[in-house]
């Protein structure tokens, strides 16, 4: 039998590029985007000049990292030891964030594009394996797309994939899961809960092998400019947020209401809200935004006009992390929710070290007699005390994420934190 090329596929234009497929399957995938080039040695460069960063929250730039593990491989492989010291590749889509739906939405719509970013990652740094760790539901999807891909090669309709791709069903996908760490540790049979790490895993992983973890959204990104070149990447976006990027609006009450977009990096606040079509994101009524997820910060309706990059969120103490815009409107209370979102991290604790097994709970149960009226005193002094006491000190960063909420709520919602304690709420119906 003769195997034909493909034909030469159009790069995606305007913002539709993660997303631009028509649909799940296999055949969409290559008619969209058309197969991968060989990766080589200035595949990590080019990763590096378009810009793409983590976008599960950290921002980390990919490049580094692939750069790092692949030092790392490389000098384990001059070692002559025979145990094995090749590294592990494990895309996260634990999505343990109760704002985003991102992850879940580009592996139900783009797989293939995740699958090959796995292989552009593991090539680029020496590795012979690959796996997507996910919840149950996304599992299926990710194992039909194996599927697809196994059965395109056994009747010569594709190449087989030069890597070994596997998906890891999570026995939970809590708040903690998705720290990079604590899914290491799961796909390597552990217990997958954060731990202190002394060695990082670009150096050893729990497997003993240097292991990358990169977010599913940003290794998409990574195969895209694989096939299409760092240039292309960042004829969108804004300089300090070159291509696309997918949001996830949502009700700050009502998570499961959510609505993921695909945009061009650096697009304003306000107009992502208007392109939701959610009634709560209208920005006439917009009181707040809890910017990059439950872990981020509240900024207020000022903001609207800001840049969603790292640059347009500076004055404001912000960053986009998971890309996630939860929306608060004029009818609810800040303080009722900010006790609530307080409340739900503390009790989303691994339990594993001090900051937040103790830190956490005392800061949700100040928030929460704040919110409730019991509250006296100088509330946003001891919440500075406390959010001081769990900043970098935690396992992970839930600690500081938790931190950095609350200290922004008791800054922006200010007039209503002095409601509070003097017993009265400003937005009657939704303080209770």
């Amino acid at each position: 039998m003769t195997v034909t090329a493909p034909p030469p596929v159009r790069p995606p234009t305007g913002s539709q590029r993660l997303l631009a497929a028509p649909g799940p399957g296999f055949d969409d995938h290559r008619h969209t985007h058309g197969p991968l080039p060989l990766v080589g040695p200035g595949t990590i460069d080019e990763i590096g000049r378009a810009g793409v960063d983590g976008r599960g929250g950290a921002g980390f730039p990919l490049a580094r990292k692939l750069a790092a593990v692949a030092a790392r491989s490389a000098r384990a492989s001059g070692t002559g030891r025979g145990h094995d010291r090749t590294p592990v590749v494990i895309g996260n889509a634990a999505e343990g964030e109760p704002a985003s739906r991102k992850d879940a939405v580009l592996l139900e719509r783009a797989p293939h594009l995740v699958l090959d970013g796995l292989v552009v990652a593991a090539l680029a740094v020496g590795a012979r394996e690959a796996v997507v760790a996910t919840s149950d539901r996304l599992a299926v999807l990710v194992r039909r797309a194996l599927d697809e891909r196994a059965t395109a090669a056994a009747t010569w309709t594709a190449a087989p994939d030069p890597v070994a791709l596997d998906v890891r069903p999570l026995s939970h996908t809590s708040f903690v899961a998705g720290e990079a760490g604590a899914l290491a540790s799961a796909v390597a049979g552990g217990r997958g809960l954060p731990e202190d790490r002394v060695v990082r895993l670009a150096e050893r992983g729990p497997s003993a092998r240097p292991t990358l973890v990169a977010n599913v959204e940003t290794l998409a990104q990574a195969a895209l400019v694989a096939r299409h070149g760092a240039a292309w990447a960042r004829s969108v976006g804004s300089a300090g947020a070159p291509g696309t990027r997918l949001v996830t609006v949502s009700d700050v009450t009502d998570p499961a209401g959510a609505v993921v977009l695909e945009t061009a990096g650096g697009a304003p606040i306000g107009e992502l809200l208007v392109a939701s079509r959610l009634d709560v994101a209208d920005p006439r009524r917009t009181r707040a935004v809890l910017v990059g997820g439950w872990g981020g910060t509240w900024v207020p309706a000022a903001a609207l006009d800001a840049p969603l990059d790292v640059d347009g969120l500076a004055p404001w103490g912000a960053a986009p992390g998971a890309g996630v815009l939860a929306v608060l409107d004029h009818r609810r209370c800040p303080v009722t929710v900010t006790a609530r979102i307080a409340g739900a991290l503390a009790d989303a604790s691994a339990g594993r070290c001090g900051p937040c097994v103790n830190g956490l709970a005392r800061i949700a149960e100040v928030v929460s007699a704040l919110a409730s009226g019991r509250a006296t005193g100088a509330v946003a002094a001891e919440v500075q005390r406390l959010t001081a006491l769990v900043d970098g000190r935690g396992a992970c960063h839930h600690p500081d994420g938790v931190a950095r909420m609350v200290r922004s709520a008791v800054r922006v919602f200010r007039d209503d934190v002095q409601a509070h304690l003097g017993g009265r709420c400003l937005h009657a119906g939704g303080a209770r």
